[in-house]
């Protein structure tokens, strides 16, 4: 891994993301059958709304016995770390290290919103360290 490469080098475009008002059960479908740990939640519009993760889906189930029943807005997380598209990797790295997280996600801006267009873990710039 080279530590100028940028995100978008690096990750390839499209996100898996649901809407605000998706249940916590189909969300948990959804990150099983893609085999992921984090699902970017949208707007209506598309923009960024937040984030979900396999944490998320944990502390509900723990708190509630209808759970699966909840839409994703309850448990997601409303802040979420972002990086531009000409973003460095060891920018990344060091995001993830400072802010003790797992991802961020890649947006562009419009009309002052976040369109999500990727997201890129510490398990994405592991698999670079091997390349």
């Amino acid at each position: 891994m080279t530590g100028e490469q940028t995100v978008l080098q690096a990750k390839r475009l499209g996100v898996f993301h649901c809407q605000e008002t998706t249940s916590l059960g189909d969300a948990v479908r959804q990150m099983v059958a893609e085999d992921i740990s984090a699902l970017v939640v949208v707007d209506p519009e598309g923009r960024l709304a937040g984030i979900v993760t396999r944490f998320d889906l944990l502390r509900a189930l723990v708190e509630r016995k209808d759970w699966s029943d909840q839409p994703v807005s309850i448990y997601m997380a409303r802040e979420v770390v972002t990086v531009g598209q000409q973003t460095n990797l060891l920018e990344v790295a060091n995001l993830l290290l400072e802010k003790h997280i797992h991802r961020v996600v890649v947006t562009r801006n419009e009309a002052g919103k976040q369109i999500p267009l990727a997201v890129v873990s510490a398990a994405d710039l592991v698999y670079h360290m091997a390349r």
